[in-house]
């Protein structure tokens, strides 16, 4: 992408939490988790690329031991728009009889998510769980699911920062941003 192009983008962009927001959210996303997982060894089963930033911020926050894998799945693939899913890589660790959460970025439409959950439950997971660090609200939702674990819930934007991209750029944002709607095209 072009340095100038993205520079407009990140000038147009709404700050909606700052980084202090954000890792506010992130504790209280962790004492919920604990709460509900400390006593169950579980694996935390990073969904790439959009969870790498979110599990190493909330990793450090859990104080129980637990295992960590992931997988990566992909709807977006540097689009502003979802498509079909490709499944690029499978977990390495057994999930059979093992508690997973699985943590992500976003619940935006939900297909990816319920699809990970289907293939959770598929390898003969105890339970499975989710966490993301922004439900977006709004209609659109494709798939029944919701997530177990929330930090925020924002409105219906074209997000990034955290993990979210923005045609594959930004996903190291110190915060995150709604994009203008003349650059969601």
């Amino acid at each position: 992408m072009n340095p100038e192009l993205l520079a407009g983008v990140v000038a147009r962009a709404s700050c909606l939490y700052n980084k202090s927001e954000v890792e506010r959210a992130l504790d209280r996303l962790a004492a919920a988790i604990t709460e509900k997982l400390a006593r169950e060894n579980p694996v935390l089963l990073t969904v790439m690329n959009g969870g790498v930033i979110v599990a190493g911020e909330l990793a450090t926050r859990l104080q129980f031991p637990l295992q960590m894998d992931y997988l990566h799945v992909s709807r977006y693939r540097n689009c502003t728009s979802g498509s079909e899913l490709e499944w690029k890589h499978y977990p390495e660790l057994s999930l059979a009889g093992r508690v997973v959460l699985v943590l992500d970025d976003i619940l935006d439409e939900g297909e990816t998510l319920a699809a990970i959950l289907d293939y959770v439950r598929q390898q003969g997971a105890k339970a499975a769980y989710s966490a993301v660090l922004v439900n977006k609200i709004h209609t659109r939702k494709t798939a029944q699911v919701e997530a177990d674990f929330v930090a925020l819930e924002i409105e219906d934007y074209y997000l990034y920062g955290y993990g979210m991209d923005y045609r594959g750029y930004l996903r190291n944002a110190p915060g995150i941003f709604a994009v203008d709607a003349a650059d969601c095209d």
